[in-house]
């Protein structure tokens, strides 16, 4: 009768997820629709609301090109707007920082390029509230990307969001396995591991490969100090799961505001966040960050999982997770895998946040919580408590956040990763690598 009363208490965790799943979509949506979200969209009529402004005049042999369409992006904002009359453009930002100004090539009149240079520019502010952005346009004839060359590229970038991804949905996962908790505060555990990089390397100005070991060794022990102070508290008192997830999301507000107090709610860049992608695979173009942040993804999922499945403490972690009431008549130290399994948690996923961080790119503090969905989401694709399986979900959802932008608006793509969720579940409620459940 042990093991099923074991998947008995376990069985609720499903639903657990997904009402933080919902939890999470409702309050990412009321951000989103405040003016203080990172992501944010502003136009030329809403410009003016703010003091800092990248101006430019787009003509050609003289004359202004009316109606050409600049986008602008950066530090988590986002803004767009068309030449008037007399070919000028301005768009403001919040804040100053570095920016990245686009031309849309397909807004030129016929045999009109731009013949200097790009038509995606990196520009930032000096000592004034303006800046100048100046795109050189001459004859000539405009080279497309094809749709084969948009897949592969989008392709490994889903390739590596998914892997930067998973290493945050394993840890959560494998807290859920063992202890059964929903743990919403993760996301404040990525955030964490990217501000500590930027407090030591940036603010501090260490060498970075320093501030990154320094991060995930602090990550490391805020793991041990949470589970120490509150967790392990809270399992000793019998407190339930439902009262576990929701202190979890209390203690994700605490950290999220705590973290806004302290680092302000502007976005900065880690060093070489913004290097060129000059490295090129055929159709693929990749940064030396890309290429360093799949490497570093690939060898330490593959050290977790040499962990999981050939030491002693790793298996003795599968004991736990499969069935804490046999594995500790077994002779093992419930409390001590658990423990284990929050210091290897928070490490993973300080090591997203960083990745994160260089991704996006930029340090925030509500980063993790933007992904937060997407790790509930990857976790609960890929079966609840299996780090393999959280492994599997998050390229999914990596590669099909990614891939969708070839059909949808960037705005939506988050969305469509949902709805895979959805349509997988309906088929195989356990996930994909889940295994079903017994009630009774």
């Amino acid at each position: 009768m042990e093991p099923t009363q074991s998947v008995a208490r376990r069985s609720p965790g499903r639903w657990l997820i997904l009402l933080g799943i919902l939890l999470s979509a409702l309050t990412l949506s009321s951000i989103a629709a405040s003016p203080a979200v990172a992501d944010e969209v502003s136009t030329d009529e809403s410009s003016e609301e703010f003091e800092f402004h990248f101006r430019g005049n787009v003509q050609h042999d003289g004359e202004p090109l009316e109606g050409v369409h600049i986008t602008l992006e950066g530090n988590g904002f986002e803004a767009e707007t068309d030449t008037d009359a007399d070919g000028r453009w301005s768009i403001g930002v919040p804040e100053k920082g570095t920016y990245t100004v686009t031309l849309d090539e397909d807004t030129l009149p016929e045999g009109v390029v731009v013949a200097e240079g790009s038509a995606t520019r990196e520009a930032s502010f000096g000592l004034t509230r303006n800046a100048s952005v100046n795109f050189f346009l001459g004859e000539g004839v405009r080279t497309t990307v094809s749709f084969f060359d948009q897949f592969v590229q989008r392709l490994i970038s889903g390739i590596n969001f998914g892997l930067l991804l998973a290493l945050a949905a394993i840890g959560l996962s494998l807290i859920f396995g063992t202890t059964g908790l929903s743990n919403f505060a993760h996301a404040e555990l990525i955030t964490f591991g990217a501000l500590m990089v930027l407090t030591f390397g940036v603010n501090l100005a260490w060498p970075l490969w320093i501030a990154i070991g320094v991060a995930l060794v602090l990550s490391a022990a805020l793991g041990w100090g949470l589970d120490a102070v509150i967790w392990k508290p809270l399992r000793r008192k019998g407190v339930g799961l439902i009262q576990l997830m929701i202190v979890s999301i209390g203690l994700s507000l605490a950290m999220r505001y705590t973290y806004q107090f302290f680092y302000g709610g502007s976005t900065s860049q880690l060093p070489g966040a913004t290097l060129p992608s000059d490295i090129r695979f055929g159709a693929v173009a990749l940064s030396w960050v890309d290429i360093a942040s799949m490497g570093v993804s690939i060898v330490v999922l593959l050290g977790v999982g040499y962990f999981l499945l050939r030491t002693r403490i790793g298996k003795a972690t599968r004991a736990v997770s499969d069935n804490a009431s046999l594995a500790s008549a077994s002779g093992i130290d419930v409390d001590r895998v658990i423990r284990i399994v929050w210091v290897l948690g928070a490490l993973l996923a300080g090591l997203a946040g960083i990745l994160w961080a260089y991704f996006r790119p930029g340090v925030s503090w509500d980063m993790g919580f933007q992904i937060l969905l997407l790790v509930f989401a990857a976790v609960t694709l890929g079966g609840l408590g299996t780090a393999f399986g959280a492994l599997v979900g998050s390229i999914i959802v990596g590669l099909f956040v990614e891939l969708s932008t070839l059909w949808l608006p960037s705005d939506m793509k988050y969305v469509g990763a949902l709805v895979i969720l959805i349509v997988v579940l309906l088929f195989r409620p356990q996930g994909i690598l889940g295994r079903r459940e017994r009630i009774g």
